[in-house]
C-alpha cells in the first residue's frame, strides 16, 4: 500500500512515518506540506491512501479531498484531525478514517484497513456537523485535468465560468480549461466573488469593466484584460448594476 503523507507540521508528519515505518504492508512514497503539494504529488506518484491534516495553509484537507473526489480514480483518504472526540464521532462515515491527534498505531492501523474513497456526500456529512470554525473557506484553486495533467488554476485568476451542456468553460489569466461541476455549486461556493450575469454564466466581479449595450435593449460585459464579452439576460441586469455601483 503506497501512503502519501500530508501535513503542514513536519513533527505531526514524521510521527505518522515512524508508526507506518515498521509495516510490511505500506510505503511511505512522499510528503507534502499542504493540499495544494499533495494534489501536484497525488498526480505525479499514484499513492493508494493519503493521510491528510484538516487544517492547512495554502490549501487545507477538506478542499484537497474535494478536489480527489472529483478524479475517476482518487487515493483514499484518511483525515487527521485535531478536533475532541465529540467533533470527531459526529465526523465518523462509513468506510473513511479520522483520526485525532497524537494518532496511535493501531487505531492508524485500523483506519487503513477500512480506508476508502472520500465523496461528496461524507464532506458534506463533515461541514453540516463541523462548528463554524473549524467549516473550511471557500476554494482558493478549481483543478482540471488537461493534456498537462492536473492544473490547478488560482480562483484569483478566473474571469468567468461559462456552461456548456455538461461541462464548464473556466476563463482565466493564462486561457481556459473544462471542469465537470455545475454552475449552481460554483455560484453557491465562490456567490462573493462572482456573480450570475445569465443563465450559463458566472463571471468575476474583479474583473468587471463595464456594459456595453446592444440592439433590442439588450447589454453585454467588458472584462478588464480581456477582448471577450459576454450578453447579460435581462433577469439578471439590475443585480449586476447594482453590483457593479458597489465596487
Amino acid at each position: 500500500m503506497k501512503i502519501l503523507v500530508c501535513d503542514d507540521e513536519a513533527l505531526a508528519r514524521d510521527r505518522l512515518v515512524r508508526l507506518l515505518r515498521d509495516s510490511d504492508d505500506c510505503e511511505i512514497i512522499g510528503e507534502a506540506e499542504n493540499g495544494r503539494e499533495a494534489l501536484q504529488k497525488i498526480e505525479l506518484l499514484a499513492p493508494d491512501v493519503v493521510l491528510l491534516d484538516i487544517r492547512m495553509p495554502v490549501m487545507d484537507g477538506i478542499a484537497c479531498a474535494e478536489e480527489l473526489s472529483r478524479l475517476p480514480n482518487p487515493p483514499a483518504v484518511i483525515f487527521i484531525t485535531a478536533f475532541d472526540e465529540h467533533a470527531l464521532a459526529a465526523f465518523q462515515v462509513e468506510a473513511v478514517g479520522y483520526l485525532l491527534k497524537p494518532v496511535r498505531k493501531d487505531q492508524l492501523n485500523e483506519a487503513l484497513a477500512r480506508a476508502s474513497r472520500v465523496n461528496r456526500a461524507q464532506l458534506q456529512h463533515i461541514r453540516e456537523q463541523s462548528n463554524d470554525e473549524a467549516k473550511p473557506e471557500a476554494r482558493q484553486h478549481i483543478t482540471a485535468r488537461t493534456h498537462r495533467g492536473l492544473e490547478l488554476i488560482p480562483v484569483s485568476d478566473i474571469y468567468y465560468f461559462l456552461a456548456d451542456q455538461k461541462y464548464v468553460t473556466v476563463r482565466h489569466l493564462r486561457g481556459q480549461v473544462l471542469v465537470d461541476e455545475t454552475l449552481k455549486d460554483l455560484e453557491a461556493e465562490f456567490g462573493d466573488r462572482f456573480i450570475r450575469v445569465h443563465r450559463n454564466a458566472l463571471l468575476a466581479t474583479h474583473f468587471l469593466d463595464g456594459l456595453e449595450s446592444l440592439a433590442g435593449g439588450q447589454y453585454q460585459v467588458r472584462f478588464r484584460g480581456i477582448p471577450e464579452k459576454l450578453v447579460v439576460s435581462r433577469r439578471h441586469l439590475p443585480q449586476l448594476r447594482e453590483k457593479m455601483q458597489s465596487l
